[in-house]
């Protein structure tokens, strides 16, 4: 499906962005937009609701207030399915069926009736450092594999925005720089757009075009990651 792109818009732009859930304020007012190819990392104290701006961005959770608008449509024109196959989404675990790294990579667009051939898989694969792993067992990965595999099965539905929540924030020393130098990559290589939420500031120097700060559902900073980490 072919989406004319109009270079003049954001790629996301949110508007008065808010959740409220059980009358307890999640989300308030956030406006942000975040360019074509940009990967903008949030970071913030534990509760300042950035897991939950990033549920609002492909709509896992419905706001109580505020548009998303991607590439300048707003986003409740698109089906779901649709809205979550160009706005995918990367957590902190992996949440894999219990099968093989292939199954798990052909289950998204096997939702759209498309069968990814036994080559699409492998490059897939290849693209996130697991050539080879096409049928090995979920059950005997390592946390950094299936992390990759996350990535991978994302990357399957060929999406134009990726959401993050900690992907690196569960894995050891040396899972982590493997998986952030994947993604760094792939981010790269695609002109992915990216939200990024993370607790480690040196990540966000390290891989951010722009940060955003959150306190209490409010993005109160956004900016240069070197103005905003260091304020």
């Amino acid at each position: 499906m072919h989406h004319d792109h109009h270079p003049s818009q954001p790629k996301i732009r949110t508007e008065n962005l808010s959740r409220v859930a059980d009358g307890k304020v999640i989300v308030k007012d956030v406006n942000l937009t975040v360019d074509e190819g940009e990967v903008l990392m949030i970071v913030g104290p534990s509760g300042s609701g950035k897991s939950s701006l990033l549920r609002l961005i492909n709509r896992l959770d419905e706001p109580t207030d505020g548009v998303v608008y991607l590439d300048g449509v707003d986003y409740r024109t698109f089906p779901p399915l649709e809205l979550r196959r160009r706005v995918g989404m990367m957590m902190q675990t992996a949440f894999l069926f219990p099968e093989t790294v292939a199954d798990n990579i052909r289950f998204g667009p096997r939702q759209r009736g498309i069968e990814l051939t036994d080559d699409e898989v492998e490059n897939l694969l290849a693209r996130v450092g697991l050539s080879g792993f096409a049928n090995r067992e979920v059950s005997r990965l390592s946390g950094g594999e299936a992390q990759r595999v996350a990535l991978a099965r994302v990357l399957a539905n060929d999406p134009e925005v990726i959401l993050l929540d900690e992907p690196t924030s569960a894995l050891d020393q040396e899972a982590k720089e493997a998986v952030e130098g994947v993604l760094q990559e792939v981010i790269r290589e695609e002109c992915l757009t990216c939200i990024w939420v993370t607790h480690d500031l040196q990540q966000a120097l390290r891989m951010a075009d722009r940060v955003g700060l959150m306190e209490a559902g409010r993005l109160v900073r956004l900016g240069a990651p070197e103005e905003v980490l260091h304020a």
